[in-house]
């Protein structure tokens, strides 16, 4: 696993619920897991809304190791395309840089099903706020 020092146990019960398992937090590349099962609408496929979650949830954790500890992100755009359906197994996002601006960062989020099938295509719009310089020292 690859993932910054700071992060270690930073999860939400949303991640809990979801069964979201993080492999690489980067600021320019983010994966992460979850089940299918637990996360279906009630025709027993995939939830385009789960789809939503772990996409920005994958943004929003890269552009967070953008900022480091001291600063703070939030999603201020999501766009999805919901591709096919799964009904069993495991999805698989990848969130990859588009750009990492001052304030703005942009990322592609693919999810795949286990056989490589593409899910779900994303992009996502996050908000950086990056920690003031100490003006204290000088």
């Amino acid at each position: 696993m690859n993932v910054p020092d700071w992060f270690e146990g930073l999860r939400s019960p949303l991640d809990d619920k979801m069964g979201t398992e993080w492999i690489e937090i980067t600021p320019t590349r983010a994966v992460a897991r979850c089940p299918v099962a637990g996360n279906t609408q009630p025709f027993g496929l995939w939830h385009g809304g789960a789809s939503c979650v772990l996409a920005e949830s994958l943004a929003s954790l890269a552009a967070a190791a953008e900022v480091g500890p001291s600063g703070a992100v939030t999603g201020v755009d999501i766009n999805a395309t919901h591709l096919r359906s799964v009904t069993e197994g495991w999805i698989t996002g990848t969130a990859t840089a588009i750009r990492i601006g001052g304030t703005l960062a942009t990322y592609d989020v693919a999810l795949v099903a286990d056989n490589g099938t593409q899910v779900c295509a994303a992009r996502i719009t996050v908000f950086l706020r990056r920690a003031r310089p100490d003006s204290a020292t000088s």
